[in-house]
């Protein structure tokens, strides 16, 4: 029997990963990634951030040369294509479907004033109650920073494009969205169920600049013959699924009904929620897109808190107070001290600016510190601790628009790894945490499998998921977690 292989790519900021997945058992058989360093991204100024996105193109081609060898594969045994990507950023490409300037992605700053002066113009209750979000940073808004500081290129615009799209461009010769996509971007209007009119017209864009919306999961296009040729696979192979990174992660980790959470805790935090209904944070604290199962009849929004000062405290924790010892005994070190850390707390804001404290940037701070009582332990501990009281204080954000949280899906990795850091998270939270071994790529190529019809629902793509452990919130120290989170608030409070 002839094999039957998905493929996904995940065009990140830092690479472009290749995963091929067995259609008939669910189980990855090759993944790759390039470059094997890190990816460039240029700052011409301070503050902006971009890269080529013919260099992600390259980056895929590699990556698939490889997993293609690297399992055997040949071009006819790939039934569809799915593709997963790094959020808001901006592709201009011109009436040939050529790049224009290099895309200003995520992290690039220099829209904010352009997003900022467009809440304030159209007021926030228009935004957040058609956006459900401020303009912010996102794609719109570095559009109009193109329209005002780059006239004649933007005059050649034929369609605007996240990355994800522009992948999906390259494969197909086809300029296609979707929804999700346009939601991360703030071009969708959620109470009247269409591209945001009012938001285009302030900016003085015209409509045609977006490209032809298709269905998150079903043939969006096919694998053009010059896409073919370049890289060894099938004419005619349908791409049947694309999603941001953030939702393309909860679908990973099998999260599409109200009241799942998919975390993640490396550098930076993110927590991602399911809502079934249509709300928003009116602080605009939390982000607010259209899940990738968000439909006009079934009310799917995906709700993401950004937490920039997780892994990255840990790792400063470990480099400046514990140097010679792993992060395993680091972890060990701090189940010593109790639970509240002896009334030793830390902030862990130390990593900029945090969206959920309303875009103040105080800074990590130490608190309760007794020298006569307190050592290294009691840091280490009050660190983790500190990480994992400010997903919950996002949390009460999202519990606040509706969302009765029971459940987090996580990978089994970086803060994830720490018991203590676990037991926290479902001790406060009171949610059951259960781990997996998945990623990015290979949701993505599971993805198109439902898109392709090859998995009847998401239930059936993701039956052979790896779940490798489940952590149930220790109900006989429920009241003493609760105690240290209520005495970490008071201290926040005190430094907000």
């Amino acid at each position: 029997m002839a094999s039957r292989y998905l493929l996904g790519f995940d065009v990140g900021s830092s690479s472009v990963k290749a995963s091929l997945v067995d259609a008939d058992n669910g189980k990855c058989v090759a993944s790759a990634f390039y470059p094997e360093k890190e990816a460039p991204i240029m700052a011409v100024k301070a503050g902006w951030a971009e890269q080529e996105p013919e260099s992600w193109w390259e980056y895929a081609k590699l990556s698939l040369k490889k997993i293609m060898a690297d399992a055997g594969a040949k071009a006819e045994d790939i039934k569809a294509v799915g593709i997963s990507y790094q959020m808001h950023g901006l592709v201009c490409v011109d009436k040939d479907l050529k790049a224009l300037r290099p895309s200003i992605i995520w992290c690039d700053s220099r829209a904010v004033p352009y997003g900022e002066k467009a809440f304030r113009d159209l007021g926030a209750d228009k935004c957040l109650s058609h956006l459900l979000n401020s303009p912010g940073n996102f794609t719109a808004a570095k559009l109009a920073w193109v329209k005002e500081n780059e006239p004649a290129l933007y005059n050649n615009i034929y369609k605007v494009m996240l990355p994800g799209d522009y992948l999906a461009l390259k494969l197909s010769g086809v300029a296609n969205t979707t929804v999700s996509g346009l939601s991360e971007g703030m071009f969708w209007d959620f109470k009247n169920n269409q591209v945001a009119e009012f938001l285009m017209d302030y900016y003085g864009f015209d409509k045609s600049l977006i490209a032809d919306i298709v269905p998150t999961f079903a043939v969006q296009s096919e694998v053009c013959a010059e896409a073919a040729a370049e890289l060894g696979l099938k004419a005619g192979t349908p791409i049947t699924y694309r999603g941001g990174d953030q939702p393309n992660n909860a679908l990973s980790l099998n999260v599409l009904n109200p009241g799942e959470i998919a975390a993640t805790a490396g550098t930076s935090g993110v927590v991602y929620g399911v809502l079934g209904d249509v709300n928003y944070d009116p602080k605009s604290r939390v982000n607010t897109f259209a899940h990738v199962n968000h439909t006009v009849d079934q009310t799917r929004l995906g709700v993401l808190l950004c937490i920039n000062g997780t892994g990255i405290l840990n790792a400063w924790v470990h480099r400046n107070i514990t140097p010679d010892i792993s992060y395993a005994e680091m972890n060990d070190l701090a189940a010593t001290v109790p639970i509240g850390s002896e009334g030793v707390t830390i902030i862990p804001f130390g990593n900029g600016a945090e969206r959920v404290l309303e875009n103040r940037e105080i800074g990590c701070s130490v608190n309760g510190l007794n020298f006569n009582k307190h050592n290294k332990a009691h840091l280490v501990r009050a660190a983790q601790e500190g990480i994992v009281f400010s997903f919950c204080y996002g949390m009460e954000i999202m519990q606040q628009m509706g969302m009765d949280i029971q459940k987090i899906h996580a990978g089994k990795a970086n803060m994830f790894l720490s018991p203590l850091f676990r037991n926290t998270l479902a001790g406060v939270s009171g949610a059951t945490i259960e781990l997996y071994d998945t990623d990015g790529s290979v949701g993505a190529a599971k993805g198109a499998g439902i898109g392709a019809g090859i998995y009847k629902d998401n239930n059936e793509a993701f039956a052979t998921l790896d779940k490798l452990e489940v952590i149930e919130p220790d109900q006989a120290k429920r009241s003493e977690y609760l105690a240290a989170y209520e005495n970490w608030k008071k201290t926040l409070e005190k430094n907000i």
